[in-house]
């Protein structure tokens, strides 16, 4: 074998395994991961649609996540223990499928409607479960009366059995964050307090002491003075506790931002928006820094404006000696050409001048991703 061909055999190599490492950090947000079980379905079992609904509380799922529907009218669909065939999925804890949902006597009719209204007629829905307990329902439908197979079932079991593993490291990975941030409250609160709360503290003293002796009438005015003094350490301490806390170094700082533009996002739009940090990043200086949040505040501009999505993933990752961003959703506009915009043409600029990259693509599916990825600095 030539040296050329063991390169290309190396490069193949790594590909898959770089496109395994994606699949496997994937799997750590709860929200990828239910969409793309609902791709998945399709795929997998052959559907004309694929659906997930969450479990909101023991009794009630509600359909969240579709892939190959043509209407909204299953979206946010709450479907109580019970009723229709996700309703029997989560009352006897199996799957469960029909040839024609309409017309099935096997299940109570409730959202005939809405099955009407989006076409569908076979279907297949089985249980998620994640240790041990249902947490989602997985769907699959023909938009023609068909009978789902023993291999369909079992294929359907394969992906939800994948669905519950992913959203177990999904609560893993969420509870993680969730104790580092508490962690970082209490040293905020706990440094506050040693602080600005002494000073106050030392200032309210002062002023009992000074009430009591307004007859020293030659010692007031220095008094005041001090008092003045301690209100501007005061606010002085107060002030540098505040910075700290909003502009810390760029590399703990990158994605307390990231969050906060999902945060601003989803008040201003209604939009579920999560960020998701899939692991450790690498220190960034300033300008790539600013580089990676200005690609996230562009992709979500561009979903604002053209997307029509029910939601977005941003993610953040160390990436090919680098670190990169991800902004993900799956909406159906069609007004937006990737590639074409100021703001994109911009970003792309400045990250071909720190030797980074910047693409939006549309999936094959549904919605369309981008990604700015920057190398680290070299010392």
């Amino acid at each position: 074998m030539t040296a050329k061909e063991h390169v290309a055999e190396y490069s193949a190599v790594l590909g898959e395994l770089l496109r395994e490492r994606e699949k496997l950090l994937g799997t750590l947000d709860r929200v990828a991961a239910l969409h793309g079980t609902a791709r998945l379905i399709r795929e997998t079992v052959g559907a004309k649609a694929g659906f997930v609904a969450e479990l909101d509380r023991p009794e009630l799922a509600v359909i969240r996540w579709m892939s190959g529907t043509r209407t909204d009218s299953l979206q946010d669909l709450e479907v109580p223990v019970g009723q229709g065939i996700g309703g029997r999925v989560l009352a006897l804890g199996r799957p469960v499928k029909v040839a024609d949902y309409v017309s099935s006597p096997a299940i109570t009719h409730q959202f005939d409607a809405q099955v009407r209204g989006e076409g569908l007629a076979a279907m297949l829905a089985v249980p998620i479960v994640a240790r041990g307990e249902t947490v989602a329902i997985a769907y699959a439908a023909m938009r023609e009366p068909a009978d789902f197979g023993d291999d369909a079932v079992r294929r359907m079991e394969e992906v939800a059995r994948e669905a519950g593993t992913a959203l177990h490291l999904a609560k893993v990975a969420e509870t993680d964050r969730t104790a580092a941030v508490a962690g970082e409250r209490l040293r905020m609160q706990s440094a506050l307090h040693d602080s600005v709360g002494a000073l106050l503290f030392s200032i309210g003293v002062q002023v009992r002491d000074l009430h009591e002796d307004l007859r020293e009438l030659p010692g007031l005015e220095a008094r005041l003075r001090r008092l003045e003094g301690d209100v501007s350490a005061a606010a002085g301490a107060l002030r540098e506790s505040l910075l700290a806390l909003s502009e810390c170094s760029p590399e703990r700082a990158l994605p307390v931002e990231l969050a906060e533009h999902c945060r601003s996002f989803q008040a201003r739009c209604g939009v579920p928006a999560r960020f998701v940090q899939l692991a450790a990043v690498p220190p960034l200086d300033a300008e790539r820094t600013a580089l990676l949040v200005a690609a996230v505040r562009e992709g979500l501009l561009n979903v604002e404006k053209h997307a029509r999505a029910s939601s977005v993933v941003v993610s953040l990752l160390p990436s090919d000696d680098g670190v990169q961003v991800v902004v993900a959703d799956d909406g159906t506009g069609t007004d937006a050409v990737p590639g074409t915009g100021m703001g994109l043409r911009t970003l792309t600029r400045r990250a071909a001048r720190l030797g980074g990259r910047v693409s939006l693509v549309r999936d094959d599916d549904d919605g369309c991703t981008l990604r700015a990825w920057v190398p680290l600095v070299r010392r």
